[in-house]
């Protein structure tokens, strides 16, 4: 056996080439990165911070509509109108509490992450546009069958 960098023999036990120094064995390849390693860490950081923005308006909701607001003119609020909207500050701030959940998963490479992110992409959908744009590359990284199969691979590491 011959060292392809000089040409001097060298013997096959031996790992570098006694000249030149140059290693005789097969230098590995890099291992390929799959599709979505790079993509999860991405999506973990846009859930995180659009769920953020999302829980400001909750809580100026839940802040302001906490007991019997006045209207401008002095007159009580109906109790349907303050109802409404403690009811949305709640659901906005419960999808901005599972939103930072999916996030935090998702770069902690958590096995329920994956599902919890695709189920609230869909959601995402409909809350144009940063609620969609999320859905649509969640959506588009996370659900095809062999992102699957990757991210569990991601997530058993």
């Amino acid at each position: 056996m011959f060292c392809v960098a000089c040409g001097k023999a060298v013997q096959e036990a031996d790992r570098f080439c006694p000249s030149c120094g140059k290693s005789s064995q097969a230098v590995p390849l890099m291992p390929r990165q799959g599709r979505i390693a790079g993509h999860v860490r991405m999506l973990g950081i846009l859930w995180i911070a659009l769920s953020a923005f999302r829980m400001i308006p909750a809580l100026v909701l839940l802040a302001i509509f906490r007991k019997h607001f006045p209207f401008p003119g002095g007159e009580a609020m109906p109790m349907f109108v303050l109802g409404l909207m403690r009811m949305i500050g709640y659901a906005l701030l419960a999808s901005g509490i599972l939103g930072i959940m999916a996030g935090w998963g998702l770069l902690q490479r958590q096995t329920w992450a994956r599902m919890l992110a695709i189920v609230l992409g869909c959601i995402g959908l409909v809350d144009m546009p940063f609620g969609t744009a999320l859905g649509v590359y969640t959506l588009w990284v996370l659900l095809p069958a062999e992102s699957e199969q990757e991210y569990k691979k991601l997530a058993a590491d």
